[in-house]
């Protein structure tokens, strides 16, 4: 087991050094190891998408203030000037011999200013509603962002996963290499001396061949895997990556009723549906609030004159004041409102059956997921053993070409066995990881 560790290592460090990640290149960022946790954290804290769903909430709550500033009072100020085409005055009254004359009634100039205080009394519900709207817009803006944060988690852990497996891809693409490369070399002494004709020898070539080709794919792989781990943690595609291995994994399956059971309970996908449910009840109390009337008070101090400094004329008071009570009423408008209640009815059905399809979408998720990690708990002891069957099939097959009681056939098919059990195996092992975070996924949690 020593001796596996410390070949490990140094795969790792050629893997490191071929990938372009070795210390020496930017010591400030290769000194740092990302775990699986360190890697969600900061993606959660640097994410483009999620800055942008927390801001959301900032606007939520805007809505809201603006809401909640429509129950108080209002105050406007008013300054008007009208120009009439003639003075006009009233007609003049005979009184005996005397004629006492018209009085004036009306002024060419005339200036106003109003300042106004209007107050809401009544509206039908409709103000409540809104404001209720707009802290269920809170509500609505929270559970986005939590949204948000699951998906970008499972994106970080795919990510993850991805340069593991890709890095392990190298290393077994680079052991084929360094193995064929040795079988070449046997090959070439056996056929200098006689021993094999050169097909043998052009046919271990050729796969020495395929095996550098491949090889070449996988350190691509491996690139292309570390920028996108670090497209989703915010980071420069470029920057250096160096993960902490996951090999170990613990079987662990839960009853699948229970699995649904919490889903239901914590997926933000039900809580928004819930609180969009909400919205229905309040949007329709704001569509019936028109069948009421408005009622507000109205409190008005008035500047007039027939000059711009409003002191007064013969036919306006200098100043005043006035308070309504005002109510008013649309009674009738062809059905629209109905129509408008009728709408949002409509809403809330489409929303319940949308709640049951999700409901169903969850519990296929889970199960998915669950027969996931059944399946690669299976998988990964049996892997394994076939990986220690393939090294010594390798071994011996090796031993018995050196003894020329082999052909190079056999050496060569035991190296492609090695490879894809090889290959197995780090495919069960990261998708054994990958079905726990898609099941803690569609449990609502990371």
């Amino acid at each position: 087991m020593k001796h596996e560790r410390v070949i490990r290592t140094l795969l790792m460090g050629i893997t490191a050094i071929l990938l372009g990640t070795a210390p020496g290149v930017d010591a400030g960022e290769e000194q740092r190891v990302f775990t699986l946790r360190e890697s969600v954290e900061e993606a959660l804290e640097n994410n483009w998408n999620v800055k942008a769903k927390e801001e959301r909430i900032n606007e939520a709550e805007a809505v809201k203030e603006q809401a909640r500033a429509d129950f108080l009072p209002k105050f406007s100020t008013t300054y008007s000037y009208t120009r009439l085409n003639e003075d006009t005055y009233s007609a003049p009254v005979a009184f005996g011999p005397f004629t006492i004359p018209g009085y004036p009634t009306s002024l060419e100039d005339n200036y106003q200013w109003k300042a106004t205080i209007t107050q809401p009394v009544f509206t039908g519900f409709a103000l409540l509603s809104q404001y209720e709207l707009g802290k269920l817009g809170i509500d609505e803006a929270e559970l986005e962002l939590e949204l948000e944060k699951l998906d970008l988690a499972l994106r970080v852990k795919r990510a993850y996963f991805g340069v593991l497996e890709a890095d392990r891809g190298v290393e077994v693409a680079e052991k084929a290499v360094q193995s064929l490369k040795s079988h070449v070399k046997v090959a070439r002494s056996f056929y200098d001396v006689g021993m094999i004709p050169i097909n043998d020898l052009l046919k271990a070539e050729v796969e020495l061949s395929n095996a550098e080709y491949d090889f070449m794919k996988a350190r691509n792989a491996a690139r292309i895997a570390r920028a996108s781990f670090n497209i989703a943690l915010a980071r420069s595609i470029d920057a250096p990556v160096t993960l902490e291995d996951i090999q170990d994994y613990r079987p662990e399956m839960g009853e699948f009723t229970n699995y649904v059971t919490e889903a239901l309970e914590n997926r933000p996908e039900i809580a928004a549906l819930e609180v969009r449910l909400d919205q229905t009840e309040q949007s329709r109390r704001l569509a019936r609030s028109d069948y009421m009337p408005d009622i507000s008070l109205q409190y008005d101090y008035i500047k007039e004159g027939d000059e711009f400094d409003l002191n007064g004329s013969p036919v306006h008071e200098g100043n005043r004041w006035q308070v309504m009570g005002v109510l008013s009423w649309t009674f009738f408008e062809w059905g629209k409102t109905r129509s408008a209640v009728r709408e949002v009815d409509s809403v809330r059905l489409q929303l319940l059956q949308t709640r049951s399809a999700l409901e169903d979408q969850i519990r296929l998720e889970i199960k998915q997921a669950y027969l996931d990690l059944d399946e690669a708990e299976k998988n990964i002891p049996t892997t394994t053993k076939a990986v220690e069957q393939a090294e010594e099939n390798l071994r011996v097959s090796r031993e018995r070409y050196k003894a020329q009681v082999a052909t190079s056939t056999e050496v060569l098919d035991a190296q492609t066995l090695l490879t894809r059990a090889l290959t197995n195996y780090y495919s069960a092992l990261y998708s054994h990881h990958l079905a726990r975070a898609r099941l803690e996924r569609a449990l609502g949690t990371y």
